[in-house]
């Protein structure tokens, strides 16, 4: 176990004077931190760094001391105003970042798709080379994203916004691959790179959503705990998530395996059926696992 986080929590709070409430707010914090280090070091932070940046994330305790206070009398304008106070701007370099592989994207989709479509004439090898593209900067946004510190939530640990980011990378080519045999510009047997692209990016979403921790900055979840709960099953229960994953994996694994063997017997626009009727399991699913008895 990391000691370094429970000496430096111990710096942090010196010159406090302990009430009830400030105890309560350091055994609170202290867990919060335990969950942040863990998640720093699982990154390949040293666990002394590990330490030092949960705790510089943390601020000022005294802050969070006078905001306990001002929290429990949260409304929805009381909410805005906390998020007023601790706004992260966003930096400039992530911010021109957004914006260039935001133009790739858009370009590399737009010519990929008048290629397949044949009002560019572009050789097959261009047109994949196109949706990699795209994929390659919709990959690259979702983890730079994800990596960052926003007003409400910490920054994602580099590996995982990375593991978001190969998700998104595999899901945007495979159906970038679908499109080209969906219009012919490639045989029938790319479906089986389309497929793959697809299954393994569902499974990749599923673990890295199943394993997700709780991000949220100190503020928030005393605001959430404060506030009406809303019921978000998700967040309540993460078993049921985790479940939840798995199953979306299975049906759609299936759904993919239904639409091979139906492009290579009936043809491909009965493979369409196959997909709606996936999309609509899953949302059946999704629907009794946040709203069904608990």
């Amino acid at each position: 176990m990391n000691t370094d986080i429970h000496r430096l929590l111990d710096e942090a709070f010196a010159g406090v004077e302990m009430t009830p409430d400030a105890q309560d707010l350091k055994e609170e914090v202290r867990a919060n931190l335990v969950a942040r280090v863990a998640e720093l070091e699982a990154s390949g932070r040293p666990p002394a760094e590990a330490a030092r940046t949960a705790i510089s994330e943390l601020g000022d305790v005294r802050e969070l001391l006078g905001e306990q206070d001002a929290v429990q009398a949260v409304t929805s304008n009381g909410y805005a105003a906390l998020q007023q106070r601790h706004r992260v701007r966003p930096k400039t370099g992530f911010v021109v970042r957004v914006v260039v592989w935001s133009i790739a994207a858009v370009v590399g989709i737009v010519l990929a798709v008048l290629g397949a479509t044949g009002v560019l004439p572009l050789p097959i090898g261009p047109e994949i080379g196109l949706f990699g593209l795209a994929s390659t900067a919709l990959g690259l946004l979702v983890g730079d994203s994800l990596a960052q510190e926003t007003t409400t939530n910490h920054p994602m640990p580099e590996k995982r916004a990375g593991g978001y980011a190969l998700a998104t990378f595999l899901a945007a080519y495979g159906l970038g691959f679908g499109l080209l045999v969906g219009t012919g510009a490639l045989p029938v047997w790319g479906i089986v790179f389309a497929a793959l692209g697809v299954i393994a990016a569902i499974i990749l979403f599923a673990f890295l959503g199943a394993s997700q921790t709780n991000r949220h900055k100190a503020w928030v979840r005393q605001a959430q705990h404060d506030a009406p709960r809303v019921g978000n099953r998700f967040e309540e229960e993460p078993e049921t998530a985790a479940r939840f994953g798995i199953y979306s994996a299975v049906i759609w694994l299936v759904t993919f395996a239904v639409i091979a063997v139906l492009v290579f017997t009936v043809g491909w626009w009965w493979a369409l059926l196959a997909f709606v009727g996936g999309f609509a399991a899953m949302m059946l699913v999704l629907a009794r696992m946040l709203f069904g008895p608990r």
